[in-house]
């Protein structure tokens, strides 16, 4: 079976599609290379929507820094000069700090708690997000329906022209909000192989209550919400934890099983981007060529069966640990982007 790697944006403004489509190819492959393994990449599409929200693209020929088509964080290659790593306190202080959020903004079911507090966080810091969840038209789009049903329209359409293909999924950032709210659409007969999300927002309070108004995606046996039933094999989630945008990584603790046993499975990871000495810990480009993402990938590209299983959660190590190999299958046992 043909594969295809489907990869779609996050937040903010970016440069065009051609070009920001070669620096994710670059980056994965730059990531397989760190891990010895060179290889063509299959099929590679990127779902872009910034085009909607933004009047122009990100200019990579501007030399204006003051100018808002400036474009301050290409794709660079990993510097030589490493990043230290973050100290391991970080993960309990994230860890109190997202349980004082979720006393703040949910109710036991996952719903609203001090909406108006968190309309106003969104309004002030988050624009993609509120145009997103906007039941207005928006006003940069010559059709007439909403910015939500057009974005995920760009997603779905390309979902649906590799229907059959073995798909391997990539969100970063809001990405993954588009993705999994799709995917939770979906037609059953579309089936996505693998599903990776990177710096995702999909525990923050903010964005479960949302999911949470649909009260079908609601798994009442564990309060939880449902993982997507469209996801046949696994869902590796990746966050750094200096990554404000996933400061809460453990998205295994809020979405439940599907019918095909897959929920995410949570890596913290080093998202080493940095240039001109300014790290970015929440950089799409440096997410695609982390240990843990490259692993997965090499195994979708490498292995036939589209029967890629993991054996069990583990949110500091490497994913590729988690994976039993056999000879023929994969068995089981507020920076933006």
């Amino acid at each position: 079976m043909k594969k295809i790697i489907i990869g779609i944006h996050g937040l903010g403004n970016k440069p065009p599609k051609y070009l920001l489509e070669k620096w994710w190819s670059d980056a994965m492959k730059e990531g397989l290379e760190n891990l010895g393994y060179k290889s063509q990449l299959p099929t590679f599409e990127l779902v872009y929507w910034a085009d909607i929200l933004y009047e122009m693209p990100l200019d990579f020929w501007m030399k204006d820094i003051n100018n808002s088509f400036y474009l301050d964080e290409p794709y660079v290659k990993t510097a030589g000069n490493k990043l230290i790593k973050p100290a391991s306190y970080r993960k309990n202080l994230n860890t109190k700090i997202v349980e004082f959020f979720n006393k703040v903004f949910l109710n036991h079911d996952k719903t609203h708690k001090n909406k108006f507090i968190s309309d106003f966080i969104i309004q002030k810091y988050f624009f993609e997000l509120e145009v997103y969840y906007s039941e207005k038209n928006n006003e940069h789009s010559d059709f007439n329906f909403n910015a939500k049903k057009l974005i995920q329209k760009r997603l779905s359409s390309i979902i649906n022209k590799y229907k059959g293909y073995e798909i391997l999924l990539i969100a970063h950032s809001m990405g993954s909000i588009i993705a999994f709210d799709v995917l939770s659409n979906i037609h059953p007969s579309i089936k996505i192989n693998t599903f990776i999300t990177i710096g995702s927002p999909l525990g923050l309070p903010i964005v479960v209550s949302e999911i949470a108004k649909d009260k079908n995606r609601i798994d009442l046996k564990y309060r939880s919400i449902k993982s997507p039933a469209c996801i046949l094999n696994n869902w590796f989630n990746h966050a750094d934890i200096m990554d404000k945008v996933a400061i809460n990584h453990n998205l295994s603790d809020l979405y439940s099983v599907n019918d095909s046993g897959v929920k995410p499975i949570d890596s913290i990871v080093f998202n080493d981007y940095q240039v001109n000495a300014q790290a970015n810990p929440h950089k799409s480009f440096g997410y695609l060529r982390t240990l843990e993402f490259s692993s997965v990938l090499r195994d979708f590209i490498i292995y036939n069966k589209d029967e890629i299983k993991t054996t069990k959660k583990d949110e500091t190590n490497d994913a590729s640990s988690n994976i039993k190999f056999k000879a023929d299958k994969f068995s089981p046992n507020i920076k933006t982007a």
